[in-house]
């Protein structure tokens, strides 16, 4: 498979100035963030006198161990007007029908109309 190259951040600034945003990220990568966050601009977590306490590749690691993901949900059937739906014991629908029948369209209508 072909790798897509992306093209360069270069941006020109009023006075005409050329500023690319990749090497400016790049040479400033080890810089501590600004802010209470402890961290530099990478991602790693910061210590006292600025040192790598714990790389981003570990923090990483270790939230994607211990994240739970998305629970199962169980899927909801959306039930016709009049029409009630509930589960018995094992799980199973039990409907109840309250006068509606449904059309030659799919349209749900009262009995007798």
């Amino acid at each position: 498979m072909v790798q897509k190259i992306k093209g360069q951040k270069v941006y020109r600034t009023m006075q005409g100035k050329q500023i690319d945003m990749d090497m400016l990220r790049k040479r400033n990568e080890m810089t501590p963030a600004v802010g209470n966050a402890r961290v530099n601009a990478r991602g790693d977590e910061l210590g006292p006198g600025g040192q790598i306490v714990r790389k981003k590749e570990d923090v990483l690691k270790e939230y994607y161990e211990n994240s739970k993901g998305v629970e199962d949900q169980k899927a909801i059937r959306k039930s016709a007007p009049g029409v009630k739906t509930e589960l018995d014991a094992n799980g199973k629908d039990v409907t109840e029908d309250e006068d509606w029948v449904e059309d030659e369209d799919g349209n749900f209508v009262k009995k007798g109309e």
